[in-house]
């Protein structure tokens, strides 16, 4: 055994946040230096690591998290959760031999930034630059064992480099669906050029020979991942940008400025994403993903299998309608249109017949008046606010139509509450059977005709969207009546495609990825035009291209209502960066550059690929990279990072963007897997509690007083009761706790035990300072059971440990395995608790309990376990020490039941040791999965132990 005076850095003795701070500080420094963490690579300039292995023989383990955004306003405790449960879970896979490839990047373009240079002149990359060294400041505080040498941001030139050398193997290619044995796959543009060489048609009514340049790119443009077309935009003259929905307010204004936002078709550059959206739903079957997650994406993706009918318009054009109930039509009794439906001129009449209804006519002369105001009215709202307002409007073109299945005449009507970003743009008005049909029928008086019986006590004043017998479906050719909506569906699509009205289709609610932003601080196109306005790609040798320095970083801004308005990005400013002259064959000429920039999506889009080959210049990513740690583990896998750690509010949009690129990747042939991530967890929320005042002003949390009396509590800030309320962690809550609070008052590894014992990972938990105090105490205990505090010795003896130590031990490793394995860090943690408070109990410390608990402790507490292993008289670390096997001699069968009530209702039963002590139990109950679900977050107000059989919870009121 050592003796105090040779234990190396010696310490004061006892554990509390001034040593915590020195032990955190010495080790986070020596991780540094010795690149603890360091990962190998197959082949390239990592291969090689201080601890000498080599890639080939290990088992890799890729781990992610999705990556911050460097916000200026740093770390609340919040932030950090899914960091530290990869990083846990990290260090409990490199102690079981693996190559665990774990780093941290940071997606450093965004708005926040830019806005800040709008207001102080402070170029975006300084801004983002000093966000990031606090950030990486904070979170090295925390001990997050990531690989540096792999850490990046998508701001960098080299990062930047390879988002437009993706962006151009978009754009240089087109969906084939007779690619991949006809599965369908993107396949470089020049095949298909080839195609039309050889005599494919183009669509323009000449061959492809007969074309010049700018129409041959015209045709490509219809076909080209990346492409240009006019779209509808959120579109905010007041800050002359377009916006994207989530930047816009439920009353149509944009959320910075409160201008008016309008929808305007303006020319913006689109991915076109809708080409894989079979594969985008079906592929989800091959991930382990959350099963809410993959419903978000399917519902988003909107896949849909109905019929496109065609009804008669004027002068026979045809006005179809896409429905997913077909068996519908006997109860259609109107026809409405989007707004922006390319047909509406064409329908409108030229005036409106005598009898048509005053409500019709939405105020105008005439039905182009009418449709016109209307039109300006709709653009003025979101589509969020178009479909959810139950107050239904719209006017009439003074045009009708026949249905098909009854003879009569149907009203086409422009309603804003049909979209054109799903189906045709426009709707067949079935009132009985929608919803959104019925409150537009009762708007305007129109009919209601049911063809489904309601179920018994139906409400008959709205629509019947249930299952039921078809009723009021028959005509002389076509009977429906009796029928299931099933067997009615199918029949009435027939007998339609029999007389040439409709067709079976597909449709998705997925659109086309707009990919164009009116800023500054993001991604320039590689994009150049020549004098007759053709998009030209510029060669990868000329990557990456940088922005240019502007005089302003805000886009010229216009009156709040002018919609006459045309976007002016700030690119467009410098001129000598904007005209440029080039080389590209065919001689110098003079070229514009895309003005543009991407959205802040690119960069995570493919940043998995980077960390994998993080300064490869020569290629995104080497294949013997890529197949190592993204690559299948068998034919038919899908590949992808092993775990994904983040937030669910990223379950749609980023993952469905990242999903596109690495497909479109994948069929190109750069990477061997089709999905980027193979495991996805979101984690929970920490959250807290913030007060008001009587004036609904919020006071500091840390400084309201609570007082109970009996089993009433109230709040109390400067002798003045205030209320409380839940919710989100935030600085203008005035409850924002942050990381550097926790380091100076407990240490970082308190921080992280309490963290990562507050519940299940995927469950959002309650944040309580006071109650951190519990993980220092358990820390604490541990330490005093190797270091005496009085003296600094040690207190570890070299004495066997008896069986009953023997069976608590093994029975605390197998458990605590297997929590590890599952990511249960919180049962996990309560598990070693039991261990030590047994050991404090009997009041001995064998090496051979000791050193296996600092063990299962290190990935928990990084710095603790270090600093105890190397007290322990180890010289290595203890990151790669083999985590410890249990004995299966002393895993004893007999146990008891105890059941574990909240509320005192049974929400868990425990199987324990009939001797087991009231503290363990207690902390066994309060660790389970029924008890935590049950409480959802909220204190506890006490706990009543009758050990072995009965735990109940009380929570706090």
């Amino acid at each position: 055994m050592t003796s105090a005076a040779e234990q190396p850095d010696p310490v004061d003795f006892r554990y509390d946040a001034e040593l915590a701070g020195r032990i955190e500080t010495k080790w986070q420094q020596r991780w540094q230096e010795n690149r603890t963490f360091a990962a190998p690579n197959p082949v390239g300039d990592l291969t090689e690591v201080p601890r000498g292995v080599r890639a080939a023989d290990l088992e890799p383990v890729y781990l992610m998290d999705m990556f911050p955004y460097p916000s200026g306003k740093g770390l609340h405790v919040g932030h950090p959760l899914g960091y530290l449960a990869v990083d846990v879970y990290a260090r409990f896979n490199r102690m079981l031999g693996k190559n665990v490839m774990h780093s941290l990047g940071y997606d450093a373009f965004g708005l926040p930034a830019e806005q800040y240079a709008v207001q102080t002149g402070q170029h975006p990359r300084v801004t983002t630059e000093e966000n990031i060294a606090n950030m990486r400041r904070q979170l090295r505080r925390l001990g997050l064992g990531h690989d540096d040498a792999r850490t990046f941001a998508t701001t960098d030139p080299e990062f930047v480099k390879w988002t437009q050398w993706i962006f151009l193997q978009i754009f240089d290619s087109w969906y084939d669906p007779e690619a991949r044995d006809g599965q369908g796959g993107a396949r470089p543009i020049s095949e298909l050029v080839a195609q039309f060489e050889a005599g494919r048609d183009t669509g323009t009514g000449s061959p492809w020979s007969e074309l010049d340049a700018a129409a041959r790119e015209a045709v490509l443009q219809q076909h080209r991942l990346a492409y240009i077309s006019e779209a509808p935009v959120n579109w905010c003259p007041g800050l002359g940008t377009v916006l994207a929905n989530e930047e816009v307010t439920a009353e149509g204004r944009s959320e910075r400025g409160n201008f008016p936002v309008y929808t305007r078709r303006l020319k913006q550059w689109n991915m076109r994403i809708t080409a894989y959206a079979d594969r985008l739903a079906d592929d989800l079957d091959t991930v382990e993903w959350p099963a809410a997650v993959k419903h978000m994406q399917r519902h988003w993706i909107g896949r849909s299998t109905g019929a496109v009918l065609a009804f008669d318009g004027p002068g026979g054009l045809p006005l179809e309608v896409y429905t997913t109930r077909p068996d519908t039509l006997f109860g259609a009794t109107s026809l409405v249109l989007s707004p922006e439906h390319p047909l509406v001129d064409a329908v409108t009449a030229e005036s409106y017949a005598a009898d048509v209804p005053e409500s019709w006519r939405g105020g105008a002369a005439t039905p182009a008046e009418a449709v016109a105001a209307y039109q300006q009215r709709a653009a003025r709202l979101t589509p969020v606010e178009r479909q959810e307002s139950r107050e239904k409007s719209g006017v009439f073109t003074g045009t009708s139509v026949t249905n098909p299945a009854t003879g009569e005449s149907m009203p086409v009507f422009v309603a804003d509450y049909v979209l054109m970003g799903y189906g045709t743009g426009a709707v067949m008005g079935v009132p009985a059977e929608d919803q959104r049909d019925w409150d537009f029928a009762r708007a305007f008086g129109l009919p209601y005709i049911r063809t489904v019986q309601p179920a018994e006590g139906h409400d008959e004043d709205s629509a019947y969207t249930g299952e039921g017998a078809k009723i009021n479906s028959r005509n002389a050719e076509i009977d429906l009546d009796g029928s299931s909506v099933d067997e009615a569906k199918d029949r009435m699509l027939a007998w339609l495609e029999g007389k040439g009205l409709a067709r079976a289709t597909t449709q998705y609610r997925l659109r086309d990825w707009l990919f164009s932003r009116q800023r500054y601080w993001g991604e320039p196109f590689p994009i150049v035009y020549d004098e007759a306005g053709t998009p030209i790609a510029l060669p990868a040798d000329q990557l990456p291209v940088d922005l240019p320095e502007v005089p302003d970083f805000s886009p010229r801004t216009f009156d709040a209502d002018d919609l006459d308005s045309e976007p002016e990005p700030p690119l467009g400013r410098n001129a000598d960066w904007v005209n440029v002259t080039l080389d590209l064959g065919d001689g110098p000429k003079v070229y514009r550059r895309e003005t543009n920039t991407m959205p802040n999506w690119a960069g995570s889009s493919w940043y998995q690929l980077r960390y994998a080959d993080p300064h490869n210049a020569e290629k995104l990513v080497d294949p013997a990279n890529e197949a190592y740690w993204l690559g299948p583990d068998a034919p038919g896998e899908s590949g992808g990072v092993d775990l994904y750690v983040g937030g669910v509010e990223h379950a749609v949009l980023h993952l469905l963007y990242a999903r596109f690129w690495h497909k479109v990747l994948f069929d190109l042939g750069h990477v061997s897997s089709f999905e980027p991530f193979h495991r996805l967890i979101n984690q929970g929320y920490i959250q807290a509690y913030a007060f008001t005042d009587e004036r609904g002003a919020y006071v500091p949390a840390e400084e309201v007083e609570e007082r109970v009396e009996g089993s009433e509590s109230t709040f109390w800030y400067e002798g003045k009761q205030v209320s409380r309320e839940y919710g989100k962690m935030g600085k203008s809550l005035k409850n924002m706790v942050t990381p550097d609070q926790m380091y100076a008052e407990y240490g970082a590894d308190t921080f992280r035990v309490y963290e990562m014992s507050m519940g299940p990972l995927e469950q959002s938990r309650a944040w309580e300072t006071r109650a951190v105090s519990g993980a220092q105490r358990f820390l604490q205990r541990v330490w005093r059971l190797v270091v005496d505090e009085a003296t600094g010795a040690s207190r570890v003896t070299e004495e066997p440990a008896d069986d009953a130590t023997r069976a608590v031990l093994h029975r605390t490793i197998a458990g605590v395995r297997e929590d590890m394995e599952h990511l249960r860090f919180n049962t996990a943690i309560a598990k070693l608790i039991v261990l030590t408070n047994h050991l404090t109990k009997v009041g001995v410390a064998p090496r051979e309990v000791i050193e296996p608990l600092t063990v299962m402790l290190a990935p928990l507490a990084p710095h603790l376990g270090e600093e105890i292993w190397e007290l322990l008289g180890h010289t290595g670390t203890i990151t790669y020490v083999p985590f410890p096997v249990h004995d299966e001699r002393y895993l004893v069968p007999d146990t008891v039941t105890c059941v574990v009530q909240v509320k005192g209702k049974v929400r868990e039963r425990l199987e324990v040791a009939p001797d087991i002590a009231a503290d363990e139990l207690e902390a066994l109950a309060l660790a389970s999965k029924g008890a935590q679900r049950s409480l959802n977050g909220a204190r506890v107000r006490k706990v009543i132990v009758r050990a072995p059989k009965l735990v109940n919870i009380v929570p706090d009121a």
